[in-house]
């Protein structure tokens, strides 16, 4: 199996160094992740659930995609070329906004990322690759945050911190347009 490496960072995002991933994960060590965001024309929310031999959050249901940036990529370009490998989806994507998480996981693991998140639009059906994802659906902004309330147990600990923040910046940017 192929090494993987993250990029580790500070506070302000500065890069601090380079580690495997699963190491970094180990030690709760801070590094640089991507969260993408697809709604469709309708303002329907593409959410994927992932595979269930992931290393973490198996099986829950989450952002349209996410990762970590390889070392000498952007996040812009690490968001679009995740995008197309999880869910076969191209379209523009805008950078809204970024925030620092932690929350230690099963497997002796933390997830302690400084994650960049990307918005996008597209009415494309995904195409999902069964390596990462097992589902996915479309789903209104009302019926997803309702779900969350019944089912918080459903969904990862980053999708639930800033899904309602992904939100009033759509809403603020239907706002600006009008």
């Amino acid at each position: 199996m192929k090494e993987t490496f993250v990029i580790l960072v500070d506070e302000n995002d500065a890069q601090i160094g380079l580690m495997e991933k699963m190491e970094a994960h180990k030690k709760a060590l801070l590094h640089r992740a991507i969260s993408v965001f697809i709604t469709n024309s309708r303002g329907e929310w593409i959410l994927q659930k992932r595979a269930h031999d992931k290393y973490h959050s198996k099986g829950l249901w989450t952002n349209t995609c996410c990762t970590h940036p390889l070392p000498g990529e952007s996040e812009e370009e690490t968001a679009n070329r995740r995008l197309f490998e999880e869910m076969g989806l191209n379209c523009d994507l805008t950078k809204l906004f970024s925030f620092i998480y932690k929350e230690k996981l099963d497997d002796e693991m933390t997830e302690y990322e400084y994650d960049h998140v990307f918005i996008g639009i597209s009415d494309n059906e995904p195409v999902i690759n069964i390596f990462e994802v097992v589902d996915w659906k479309r789903i209104s902004f009302n019926d997803l945050n309702l779900d969350i309330i019944e089912n918080p147990d459903n969904y990862t600990f980053w999708f639930k911190e800033i899904y309602k923040n992904v939100n009033d910046h759509l809403l603020n940017s239907v706002k600006s347009e009008l």
